[in-house]
């Protein structure tokens, strides 16, 4: 009698469906992980480019608005985007006054999630657009309850 080894196209077939079905059931978890951890990255990044924004106030006695297509020399000290590059940066930052005040007095910061500036297949439908203004008022433009520590 000779011996065979390998598998049977059915144990294949089997293992191929095992694999399938815990995938599936694994992949939403790990997604919304993922979007939950750059949320937090860009949360941090609000706080830090608000401590910034502070110091600046310090020594000028204003805030100062800025974004990605920024011109003011006082403007492009503000990173507008997460990580190295803008290509792999989940969210878009930029300051700006706060409504019906001077920017002296108070500044918006917001985080946007997948401009065309920067990863744009990024989408955070829980929270959306992330706010932080310089009175400590937290803020997102989506419908979750908590979308702040």
């Amino acid at each position: 009698m000779k011996r065979r080894y390998g598998f049977t196209l059915v144990e294949v077939l089997i293992v191929v469906a095992i694999l399938s079905i815990l995938t599936a059931i694994a992949w939403p978890g790990y997604a919304r992980h993922a979007v939950k951890a750059r949320r937090t990255e860009a949360q941090l990044a609000l706080v830090d480019a608000m401590q910034r924004q502070e110091q600046y106030r310090a020594q000028h006695h204003s805030y100062v608005a800025f974004s990605a297509s920024d011109s003011e020399p006082a403007g492009r000290d503000f990173r507008w985007h997460l990580g190295a590059q803008p290509e792999s940066s989940a969210y878009e930052i930029d300051g700006y006054a706060c409504d019906g005040q001077d920017i002296r007095h108070c500044i918006v910061l917001r985080a946007r999630p997948g401009t065309g500036r920067v990863d744009t297949r990024f989408r955070d439908p829980d929270c959306g657009v992330l706010t932080f203004d310089s009175t400590g008022a937290q803020d997102a433009s989506g419908a979750a309850p908590r979308c702040w520590p």
